[in-house]
């Protein structure tokens, strides 16, 4: 947002005048996706991995369920077109709808939160994607572009594993307000999930934090936790970056993930990474 912009600090970028980049090409970037003229998206944060199997859509479903459960009119964009979970997580199984033929407008999930996925296009939830990388890079601009986002306080990326197509698709076409990384306590993962630290910090994509799945195991005996690969500050010190939450293996998050009543999770763990994400929304 422009110093000089008379909408600082409100919701009025859709209608503003000024030469600002922050949602709108301004003709800088030729790789920009221009937003809906119907949207208003005030902040897009992705979360990343690098590594697939980490629980990144889970904890992307999380966290979007969290902040629309203080009160943000929350999305998601499910830009992992090979691999949608997204709509399961959230017990979606409708189809986007296209009242004029031109613009999409979002499911929305029992608690309100607008979702956007290729399975929610097709005919059958099963039915594979086998497109090659430019066609999939046309359609993560779609989403951005003709998909009707209607007064969303902040959309919640949920990125594919790896730097390839789509990755670089939406860090150059979408006005990114900062990432969140994903990953696991092993060194196999942390050196895959660099990857995609290092890409994001070459095209300049702030990086929000870090979010450790599978953290840890709580003894059922004793309660005791038990860390399988390492420590808060082995992470911190492994990635340079705030560690913002740690997850256990708690069986009750993927059991909730495949019926579709992510909606129910009432732990703890996340709470730090919302509160900073709020604040980061705000002071952004």
């Amino acid at each position: 947002m422009s110093d000089k912009c008379p909408s600082a600090g409100t919701s009025a970028c859709d209608t503003c005048g000024e030469d600002c980049p922050s949602r709108t090409n301004s003709g800088k970037n030729p790789f920009a996706a221009e937003l809906n003229e119907l949207s208003s998206v005030k902040k897009v944060i992705g979360v990343v991995s690098g590594k697939g199997g980490v629980g990144k859509s889970s904890i992307t479903a999380l966290l979007a369920t969290l902040m629309q459960r203080k009160g943000y009119r929350t999305a998601v964009m499910d830009a992992d077109l090979t691999g949608p979970s997204i709509p399961r997580i959230f017990g979606l199984h409708d189809q986007i709808h296209s009242p004029d033929g031109v613009s999409l407008y979002p499911c929305k999930t029992k608690n309100g939160i607008d979702v956007v996925s290729i399975n929610l296009m097709l005919p059958d939830e099963e039915q594979p994607v086998i497109w090659r990388g430019p066609v999939i890079s046309g359609v993560i601009k779609q989403f951005w572009s003709d998909v009707v986002w209607a007064d969303i306080d902040i959309m919640f990326i949920d990125m594919p594993p790896g730097t390839g197509d789509v990755s670089l698709t939406v860090f150059q076409s979408i006005p990114l307000d900062g990432i969140i990384l994903v990953t696991t306590p092993q060194d196999l993962v942390s050196m895959i999930v660099k990857k995609s630290m290092n890409m994001a910090k070459m095209m300049n994509i702030p990086i929000i934090g870090i979010i450790e799945n599978m953290s840890y195991v709580t003894c059922p005996d004793c309660g005791k936790r038990i860390d399988l690969f390492g420590s808060k500050a082995d992470a911190e010190k492994e990635y340079g970056l705030p560690l913002l939450a740690e997850l256990p293996m708690n069986p009750e998050i993927p059991q909730m993930a495949d019926t579709g009543a992510i909606d129910e999770f009432q732990e703890d763990y996340l709470d730090k990474a919302v509160e900073v994400i709020e604040n980061y929304s705000r002071n952004k």
